[in-house]
């Protein structure tokens, strides 16, 4: 079984490392290892500089692509490598090395085709719970969801997701780049795909900057909102 970790990173130089080691470290107890690559995507710290000092596996965007086009060059690289399992985990530290086995466990039963992580199902796991305004992002993203796939995805925007060879194939050849996390799982759903939540612990990010502000929610929310109704009238165009 070969699972790779897809880490997406710009300016992510105070905690790249820190995350690359804590895998490494994983892997030392665990009996399932892991691979990862860093894909850094056009950072203007010294992320590169970083990756490439202590040989971590990256590939290195010349320009930025942004997260969705981060993302996937992440599933082309597992896709072309013949992975069985890709998790996207991201760059800054939010995310527990230490679920990648629950994240995963859904996949390996056939239970699932992708496994979402979320802090939402069993609050108790996670004491961080974001801000109030992701969460009511969250809340209002997940509505449309199940208006439109008949699917209760509790955590939308989590980027702490599990997919198997099939959706590595999909997501390898044609990946969202505006809203990634929230339409790609539309997309999912709407194709048949199965997909599940697990609970998780998430951390709060101890360096860098988010790319989220305050001031870009509610306008991200209402982009998502129709980007969601918009995915989910294609899908059914294509069924016709």
């Amino acid at each position: 079984m070969k699972i790779l970790l897809i880490i997406p990173a710009y300016n992510e130089q105070d905690n790249i490392l820190k995350v690359c080691q804590t895998i490494e470290k994983y892997n030392e107890k665990s009996e399932q290892k892991v691979d990862y690559v860093v894909i850094n995507d056009g950072s203007k710290d010294k992320t590169l500089e970083i990756l490439q000092e202590n040989k971590l596996n990256h590939i290195n965007l010349i320009n930025n692509l942004g997260i969705g086009g981060a993302v996937q060059t992440g599933y082309k690289y597992a896709y072309q490598n013949k992975y069985d399992i890709a998790i996207q985990f991201d760059g800054d530290g939010q995310h527990d090395i230490n679920y990648v086995k629950d994240i995963c466990e859904p996949i390996l039963k056939g239970q699932a085709d992708m496994c979402i992580g979320t802090r939402y199902l069993d609050k108790s796991k996670s004491e961080f719970q974001s801000t109030f305004m992701r969460r009511l992002g969250s809340n209002i993203i997940s509505f449309f969801i199940k208006m439109t796939c008949h699917k209760k995805i509790t955590d939308p925007t989590s980027g702490f997701r599990a997919g198997n060879k099939q959706v590595i194939k999909e997501f390898a050849l044609d990946y969202p780049t505006e809203y990634p996390e929230p339409e790609s799982t539309v997309c999912l759903l709407k194709s048949g795909y199965k997909v599940l939540e697990v609970p998780v612990s998430m951390n709060e990010r101890t360096g860098g900057k988010s790319s989220i502000r305050l001031w870009k929610s509610v306008d991200y929310m209402i982009k998502v909102s129709l980007a969601i109704i918009i995915d989910s009238m294609n899908a059914r165009k294509k069924v016709k």
